[in-house]
């Protein structure tokens, strides 16, 4: 339950995302971040703001544990559009959070996924990445590299 205790503090997030999300030729573009995050409901719950000063915007994620079916719900808003995105479900394995969801990208169905990965006390990688198949192939479109502050 509580997987998410590594994030709690102040990160400097290095982002990279895809110019095109569905197209994995589009080019990278590098942006930084800074996030704040904290734990809850005794590591039952996390969340998180990120802002992205170059990018103008911020965003939360609010993350929870379903203690029945033993896995996460992260759940996504953006300042832009001021409400939550359909959430993604998963859990940690040997170190390791894999999440799905389906959601719509530019009026297209897609399937979501999140990876949590490289986790030390210091450091931290997340990505996400699109298929627009159900799943059988991904365009990885966006990557965040924590670095504890």
């Amino acid at each position: 339950m509580n997987d998410f205790d590594f994030l709690t503090g102040t990160w400097d997030v290095a982002n990279r995302w895809r110019t095109d999300f569905l197209d994995e030729a589009s080019a990278w573009e590098e942006f930084p971040g800074l996030s704040h995050a904290s734990t809850h409901f005794g590591g039952g719950a996390s969340f998180d703001e990120i802002d992205f000063p170059t990018k103008g915007f911020t965003g939360l994620t609010l993350r929870l544990f379903d203690r029945e079916r033993e896995e996460w719900s992260l759940y996504w808003a953006s300042r832009r559009t001021g409400t939550l995105f359909p959430p993604v479900t998963g859990r940690f394995t040997d170190g390791r959070g894999e999440f799905h969801g389906d959601d719509t990208h530019d009026g297209k169905p897609i399937r979501a996924r999140f990876i949590w990965s490289g986790i030390t006390p210091d450091t931290a990688h997340w990505e996400q990445a699109f298929s627009q198949d159900g799943g059988t192939t991904w365009v990885t479109n966006w990557t965040m590299d924590f670095t504890r502050r």
